[in-house]
């Protein structure tokens, strides 16, 4: 069997730039590690492709004539993976598409039953190495579909979609390493002017937050790969990739101390020179253990993102993160402390937020110190408790184009502020309190040459040209000239007959 798994081209560009930051997809690199040795597999990550997508394509179907595309998509991709989907099935109709990651997974049932399910033949939910390492087995006939669990496909009586009972969590333990080699058909990724790549350490998270679907795909679960294993993937991207930046996407890494602290050790012990580690965690593990902070800043951790939310008490209880404020700042500091450079996630957007609460937030942040904002407005992801609830309030204004899902849009509005005001604001108040982004020492030693070409070139520029376009439009009409790029970020004018 030929196989080929393809991720979307869409970006979030606060997260992910259209040019800054390239990632690598280890969805679907983990994924296709994973499919047995004796089929053929290719990964495509339409992120490097994003200006071609439509030709792109055309080329590797042409030469591949893969029995079998996996795509994988987000809720706010789904609209652009729908449109790939046909466009495939146009190319090359003998082939069969599964759609795969959290959107397939929470919306399965519904996405069966809607139009664009005849592009689609079957759908993996849940964590996707073993039902598409077995989907792509039964294609070849060494396997049953009605016997492969997280398996949604077609009946041969009627066409209609069988959905199999979910399967239980993965053993992590089991799982082959993820696809770095010349399989992987896109490449250039990158962190400013470095070379990055992308690995996992553990899955899950245990926290309540509302606003986050990940239990839906695991629960409130929390799993961990073997150290050997965890190094094994440094090794690969260290030595075989010549790379020196990893991301690491673990929800929450820190969630058991004791084995980060293990982990770390086993990382120092391997003395790799100038490896810099990226990742993300809880403000309350990174505030109580500081013997922790200290020993991932010895392994080689530069950057942690926190999920910080926002200043409110009342607010993160609405968020179901009860009261981290303290936490917040004891965690900063420490990263600090050691060296760290902290990334800290706000959101904006609750039922009872105003202007003045909106700007309160930022001020709070600047109040906290963090080194740069990962600013986002509250999402009704689908599946949701905080959908139910803004639901329930009526305080969902698209509950439909999801698109707009990526924590960008006003998707809701609060009982002061209607979506156009919220969206304005969100924007606003985060231009006349953080303003421009100040590099802190810990980004300068990490990355000399970006932050220097930051500092001393883009951003006198910018600073000129912002200056031209507010003396010509205001902030009414650079607000909207901001908002019309957003816009087109992630439309893709060679899929849209499809």
């Amino acid at each position: 069997m030929k196989v080929l798994l393809v991720s979307m081209p869409d970006v979030v560009p606060v997260l992910v730039h259209e040019a800054a930051v390239h990632i690598p997809n280890l969805g679907i690199a983990s994924i296709g590690g994973n499919i047995d040795s004796d089929h053929e597999v290719y990964l495509v990550d339409l992120i490097r492709k994003r200006r071609s997508v439509k030709k792109y394509l055309s080329k590797v179907i042409a030469r591949i004539q893969p029995d079998l595309v996996g795509l994988s998509a987000m809720a706010w991709q789904y609209d652009t993976c729908v449109k790939i989907a046909h466009l495939i099935k146009e190319l090359h109709p003998p082939v069969k598409i599964v759609i795969g990651g959290y959107h397939a997974t929470l919306m399965a049932e519904e996405i069966a039953e809607s139009p664009e399910a005849q592009w689609i033949d079957f759908i993996a939910r849940g964590e996707g190495e073993e039902v598409c390492r077995r989907l792509v087995n039964g294609l070849a006939g060494r396997d049953v579909l009605a016997d492969i669990p997280s398996l949604s496909f077609r009946s041969a009586a009627d066409g209609e979609f069988v959905h199999n009972r979910l399967a239980e969590n993965l053993d992590l333990a089991t799982l082959k390493p993820p696809i770095r080699d010349k399989r992987r058909l896109t490449w250039g990724y990158h962190l400013m002017n470095a070379g990055i790549e992308a690995m996992e350490t553990s899955r899950g998270c245990t926290r309540s937050c509302n606003f986050c679907s990940m239990k839906n795909m695991y629960g409130r679960t929390f799993r961990t790969y073997p150290i050997p294993r965890v190094l094994a993937d440094i090794d690969d991207i260290y030595y075989n990739r010549k790379v020196r930046s990893i991301f690491i996407t673990d929800d929450n890494m820190v969630l058991d101390p004791n084995r980060v602290m293990a982990l770390c050790d086993a990382i120092i012990a391997k003395g790799y020179k100038k490896l810099k580690l990226f990742v993300q965690a809880d403000c309350i593990t990174m505030a109580k253990r500081e013997d922790m902070v200290a020993k991932m800043a010895a392994a080689g951790f530069r950057s942690v993102f926190l999920g910080i939310e926002n200043g409110s008490k009342k607010n993160l209880s609405v968020a179901g993160k009860g009261d981290i404020v303290a936490a917040s700042k004891k965690a900063i500091a420490n990263c600090h402390k050691h060296g760290m450079m902290v990334i800290g996630g706000l959101i904006f957007g609750f039922p009872d937020d105003d202007v003045a609460s909106i700007r309160e937030n930022y001020e709070f942040f600047k109040e906290i110190g963090a080194d740069a904002a990962y600013c986002q407005i509250i999402t009704p992801y689908p599946k949701t408790g905080m959908r139910d609830n803004l639901m329930a309030e009526g305080l969902i204004t698209n509950k439909t184009d999801l698109k707009k899902y990526n924590g960008l849009w006003a998707n809701v509005r609060t009982h002061f502020l209607d979506s156009d005001a919220l969206q304005y604001h969100f924007w606003y108040q985060r231009q006349v309190v953080l303003g421009w982004w100040d590099p802190p020492n810990a980004a300068r030693r990490q990355g000399v040459l970006w932050t220097s070409i930051w500092r001393f070139v883009f951003k006198p520029f910018l600073k000129l040209h912002y200056r031209r376009v507010m003396k010509k439009y205001g902030w009414k009409g650079r607000y909207k000239r901001e908002i019309a790029r957003l816009e087109r970020m992630n439309t893709f004018d060679d899929l849209k007959e499809y």
